[in-house]
């Protein structure tokens, strides 16, 4: 079973748990406290979570997601809130909790609209959760909600620095609109594998996607390196398409490093959540050396050394490297040029 299944097979039996809880509450609040009202609650839940939790998850988020995260804030919204609504209204219809629990159906509406009222205001704040999750990170969110890093923290991460080769080059024949979308297309590409690997998007800046892992989610498996290989993967089946569509398809260099850093809330308007630290200096200063090396990717042995597992694809020891800004160089790995 791939990472991406295993995660949504997950969070489709979180949904359902949760669905299952809110149709009992459902039914609790119209005084259906009987067995019979317990099942018509879990039927409502079950139905209606599995519904929207597969149509979410293996739908809006798979054959079509590229199609919705074109879409504006708004439009996404409520193309997702007006899907929701229709799965929530047939199943109201159809009455599944009353047929389930073999009580006599619903004439009056009452019941009905209550229901669909309910389920649909929990439809819309669920999606406008989720669409602004999508815009500033889930994780992000979780952050500012829990306070996590309202006061500065220092934690051990691995930091996955990745850059699109060329991309100066391409923006003077593209032209500016023509290279941001380019961009835009890359980025949602090599996003697809950083959610699979579990990592953390933590910046995009310029033509670089910065990606961080804690320490204990990165040593899995190698993740980080997993990632950036799945990266380049999923650039290598889509280059006929950017052929086509740029001309021109794009490659990617990076690098890894692993250290503490210092992770805090700052500013007051658009406050954001940064990264401070040797790591990330010392890790943007390896993908600069990254471009002069055959493989285009260097991993400092701090990072491979925390893994715990060995990667699952050859790495060449390239020793020591002199690099800004340290005396001393740094230990690194490589990978092998892509094929």
């Amino acid at each position: 079973m791939n990472a991406r299944l295993e995660r949504k097979l997950r969070l489709f039996a979180g949904i359902i748990a949760v669905g299952t809880i809110a149709g009992l509450s459902v039914s609790f609040a119209q005084g259906r406290t009987s067995p019979a009202g317990v099942v018509v609650g879990i039927t409502y839940g079950l139905s209606m979570s599995a519904a929207i939790g597969g149509l979410e998850l293996f739908v809006l988020d798979g054959p079509i997601r590229t199609w919705l995260t074109s879409l504006s804030f708004t439009a996404n919204l409520i193309v997702r809130s007006a899907v929701y609504a229709a799965i929530i209204m047939v199943v109201q219809l159809l009455q599944l909790g009353e047929l389930v629990a073999g009580l006599p159906l619903e004439t009056s509406g009452k019941n009905f609209w209550f229901g669909f009222i309910y389920s649909a205001v929990l439809a819309v704040m669920g999606n406008l959760i989720f669409v602004i999750a999508n815009l500033i990170g889930s994780r992000a969110l979780r952050n500012f909600i829990t306070g996590r890093y309202h006061a500065p923290v220092e934690e051990n991460r691995f930091v996955l620095f990745v850059d699109i080769a060329g991309s100066t080059g391409l923006a003077e024949r593209l032209g500016g609109i023509g290279i941001h979308r380019f961009l835009d297309r890359t980025f949602r590409l090599l996003t697809v594998a950083v959610v699979d690997y579990r990592g953390e998007v933590l910046n995009y800046v310029g033509d670089e996607i910065i990606v961080t892992w804690r320490e204990r989610e990165g040593a899995v498996d190698g993740r980080p390196l997993r990632c950036f290989m799945a990266m380049r993967e999923a650039l290598s089946r889509a280059a006929s398409q950017f052929g086509r569509e740029f001309g021109a398809s794009p490659r990617i260099r990076g690098s890894l490093h692993f250290g503490s850093v210092i992770i805090g809330e700052i500013g007051d308007v658009k406050r954001a959540i940064v990264f401070n630290g040797d790591v990330m200096n010392t890790g943007a200063r390896l993908e600069e050396l990254s471009r002069t090396v055959e493989g285009g990717f260097l991993a400092s042995r701090a990072a491979m050394a925390r893994f715990n597992s060995a990667p699952p694809f050859a790495v060449r020891d390239l020793g020591q490297l002199p690099i800004r800004g340290r005396a001393d160089g740094i230990d690194v790995v490589g990978l092998d040029a892509p094929a």
